[in-house]
């Protein structure tokens, strides 16, 4: 297992990053790389709610489903992504800040469907794509 983790400040109220963030039917809003989300579960978003995603690497479609695996608004969000090569477990938290709320990230990156070539270049990019997510996430809620 190869851990992911990171924190970006957002000049945002807790509540509102943590509603933007915990509908993931907003992320192709701010993650270049998400091309559609579409929640399977009936009702409001809470623990258990489950999304189906599709993304691209390296120019190939990426099908996951993501299921919410904590729910505690507006301070921790924890999930469950499902890939057929790898399960990303993991969360969010939000910390109040001067000047807006403090986000962290962890993700527990396994990846046993790999081949074990690729090993090696997980956490690398694993660090560098959540930090190009997230900063995106900052440029849209303190964007226009």
């Amino acid at each position: 297992m190869v851990t992911v983790e990171g924190e970006i400040v957002i000049d945002r109220p807790p509540d509102e990053v943590f509603d933007f963030v915990a509908d993931q039917r907003n992320e192709p809003r701010y993650n270049p790389r998400m091309r559609h989300v579409e929640q399977l579960s009936e009702g409001p978003i809470g623990l258990g709610t489950r999304f189906r995603a599709r993304t691209t690497s390296r120019g190939r479609a990426v099908d996951t489903i993501i299921e919410i695996t904590a729910y505690d608004p507006p301070r921790r969000l924890g999930d469950s992504t499902h890939m057929a090569f790898m399960d990303l477990p993991g969360g969010l938290s939000f910390d109040p800040v001067p000047g807006g709320t403090r986000m962290r990230w962890l993700w527990q990156l396994g990846p046993p469907r790999m081949p074990s070539a690729m090993g090696p270049l997980v956490p690398l990019v694993g660090h560098r794509q959540e930090r190009q997510i997230w900063t995106g996430l900052k440029r849209r809620l303190e964007g226009p």
